[in-house]
């Protein structure tokens, strides 16, 4: 049996003025390419608040993370030592209140929001391109996004 990383990630998301979904990506510390912010499972955290404390150092977003899963992507993870670690993250859809100027990671990382279809467009892993293009019609009809909106208002 082979070893699989066990991710989480969170997805912060918002609509602009004009009533479109955008979703906030991040560059990864080693390659520079656009990622969402993610991390392992914590200690003693549930997983939908660790994704959210991942988007908080990661990101400096700050909003409501839902308890559901919205989807999960597999990719590689390159190790310290140049080895590669499969791994499977689940994404926690978050709807962002605000982002700080100031955040843990601003010296390591560049955020940027997109549109799905642009996010979807400039990451490697195809199951998360996948899922982002699965937002890009009618986002708010998934029973997930529904359900946080309720919360988030």
């Amino acid at each position: 049996m082979t070893d699989i990383g066990e991710q989480i990630g969170a997805l912060p998301m918002h609509w602009d003025k004009k009533g479109n979904l955008q979703v906030l990506m991040v560059t990864s510390r080693d390659t520079g390419r656009w990622v969402m912010p993610k991390g392992w499972l914590m200690d003693g955290k549930k997983p939908w608040a660790a994704a959210e404390i991942e988007a908080l150092e990661e990101a400096g977003a700050v909003g409501h993370i839902s308890r559901e899963v919205l989807g999960s992507f597999h990719y590689d993870k390159i190790l310290d030592d140049g080895s590669s670690l499969p791994c499977r993250v689940e994404v926690y859809p978050m709807i962002v209140d605000k982002l700080k100027r100031r955040w843990k990671e601003r010296n390591q990382r560049t955020r940027h929001w997109f549109s799905p279809k642009a996010a979807a467009k400039r990451v490697h892993e195809p199951e998360l391109s996948e899922l982002l293009l699965s937002l890009v019609d009618k986002p708010r009809k998934q029973p997930v996004i529904r359900q946080l909106l309720k919360r988030a208002v």
